[in-house]
């Protein structure tokens, strides 16, 4: 997948950190709903980054990481909730829990390739949800109704209101992990990983470690997507598990997809798409049933199943791919 062009990507850092200064000029456009809804966007963004380090970057298939992000939800809630935990200091935490899982995972993991690899992160999804409702954790998830949290406060006396913390919260977790990333991706453990994706035979003649190497990423890619996690308890102060169940999983898949597998600017198209098409599907369905007068209801799976075959057709290599593309042949 191509490289995003610096220019473009120095532009787009600084148009977002000086987004919510635009708010008193512009109250209804840059409205605090609306700062919300892009800090949804860019907690997508790192879930989805962490699925395409192990898919895009690896080429090992997961259709389970709505059950990391579960985890890493479920554990800054609980220290949250009963430690008296600072917000911030859970990102760390629940990065090393989730870690952990995805590496014990991915263990057992390395005996299975594509399809069977994918049925048992399905399963994982599967289990988590039902395993968080059990009632000897009861007291420490709160079963089915979940935990209530307070939203993150504004600190040092900072002159922001809680949406324009939390999205700034946000952005600076999310530059972090995307720097961290292409950090990772540049450098000879990075190349090592892609090796493995695209010929693992070969990379094993070449004195790869592929079992190190494969659970080393399935745990890193589980700690991004859990810290994805952490940033979304502390953003909705809410956590149950009902929130994460197996289409949470196909949604960040779809993100992938959409946004471009094994593009890091792809992450950031997939997390803005899964969380626009997941919003706009309700006020879609009331528009055709109240003011169209049709008596079908279109739910966030008939939005997402017609946009992504129309994308499919017509950007093959995802948004990313397409635009790329599409720019080169206007060139020629």
């Amino acid at each position: 997948m191509p490289a995003f062009p610096k220019q473009w990507l120095w532009g787009l850092i600084a148009l977002a950190v000086f987004v919510p200064l635009l708010q008193p000029v512009l109250p209804d456009v840059v409205s605090n709903y609306r700062l919300f809804l892009v800090s949804t966007m860019i907690i997508a963004a790192i879930a989805v980054l962490g699925l395409n380090l192990l898919t895009g970057f690896n080429g090992q298939i997961s259709l389970g990481h709505g059950a990391f992000y579960a985890v890493g939800a479920y554990t800054a809630a609980v220290l949250m909730d009963k430690l008296n935990v600072p917000y911030w200091l859970t990102l760390p935490c629940a990065a090393a829990v989730c870690f952990m899982v995805g590496y014990l995972f991915g263990l057992p993991a390395l005996k299975l390739e594509g399809h069977y690899l994918a049925l048992a992160t399905f399963s994982l999804a599967l289990a988590v949800p039902q395993i968080l409702k059990y009632k000897w954790l009861e007291k420490v998830t709160g079963g089915v109704q979940g935990i209530v949290l307070n939203k993150p406060e504004v600190p040092f006396g900072i002159p922001l209101t809680e949406d324009q913390w939390l999205y700034y919260y946000c952005l600076i977790t999310m530059l972090a992990l995307f720097w961290a990333a292409n950090n990772l991706l540049n450098s000879r453990s990075g190349r090592a990983m892609m090796a493995i994706r695209d010929y693992h035979i070969a990379a094993d003649t070449m004195g790869i470690d592929t079992a190190l190497y494969k659970t080393v990423t399935f745990g890193i890619s589980a700690a991004y997507t859990g810290i994805a996690g952490a940033l979304s308890a502390s953003a909705i102060a809410f956590v149950a598990p009902d929130s994460f169940n197996l289409f949470l999983s196909i949604k960040f898949l779809i993100g992938l997809v959409v946004g471009g597998v094994g593009s890091l600017a792809g992450s950031v198209v997939g997390g803005i798409f899964y969380v626009l098409v997941d919003n706009s599907a309700q006020a879609l369905s009331l528009f055709v049933k109240n003011d169209l007068g049709l008596q079908f209801d279109l739910s966030a799976y008939t939005i997402f199943g017609i946009l992504l075959i129309l994308l499919m057709y017509l950007m093959p290599m995802g948004i990313v791919g397409g635009v790329y593309l599409a720019v080169r042949r206007l060139r020629q």
